[in-house]
């Protein structure tokens, strides 16, 4: 990157520290894809319909988790 790649964040308002928060996130969602691609993860049925702009995702109540055995 040059600076120049910054000037439409900057033209926004953005200072250094929101250009390296920006940085930072693009950065670890690139990293997060990559480890799952790497381990052959595949989307869910419904997030695979959402991301091609299908019924979006809705959120449901959360399972409750079985306890974990007694030692």
């Amino acid at each position: 990157m040059a600076a120049g790649d910054w000037q439409p964040l900057r033209d926004l308002g953005f200072d250094d520290r929101a250009c390296l928060e920006v940085a930072h996130v693009v950065g670890i969602f690139n990293y997060l894809t990559r480890l799952a691609d790497g381990l052959g993860l595949v989307l869910d049925p419904q997030t695979a319909t959402a991301s091609r702009g299908g019924e979006p995702l809705r959120r449901t109540a959360a399972t409750p988790r079985a306890a974990p055995p007694a030692r």
